[in-house]
């Protein structure tokens, strides 16, 4: 009898389809953590705009205990993996990153907007 376990890393992460589907059904924030001059190739519409070289200083933007989950989205999923795993030894829950990334949003082409100022 085969048995299929799951680790902890894939209980981390989210398909980009679903978090597409999850961002624009409202049930998730979609936090890009992004530079700015990568933010300006295009972003989810409705996304948070947080770049990770600001999370020091705007942290407290992201909630500890959100009413719905929160989802970290970089270019390839590399940043957003590590700033995970920085957030959660911090205490943070209900918080995962998409798989792929905004490079995988890009090459899907799928619908993206200009930054808001």
């Amino acid at each position: 009898m085969l048995v299929a376990c799951s680790s902890a890393a894939d209980a981390d992460k989210v398909s980009l389809d679903d978090a597409r589907s999850q961002h624009e059904a409202g049930q998730v924030t979609l936090i890009d953590i992004r530079e700015p001059q990568e933010h300006r190739t295009g972003v989810a519409a409705g996304a948070v705009l947080l770049p990770m070289s600001q999370l020091p200083q705007k942290q407290m933007l992201i909630p500890k205990n959100p009413e719905k989950p929160v989802l970290l989205i970089c270019n390839t999923q590399n940043r957003s993996k590590a700033t995970l795993a920085a957030l959660k030894q911090q205490g943070y829950q209900n918080i995962r990153y998409v798989e792929g990334g905004m490079s995988q949003w890009a090459a899907k082409g799928w619908p993206l907007s200009r930054p808001q100022p």
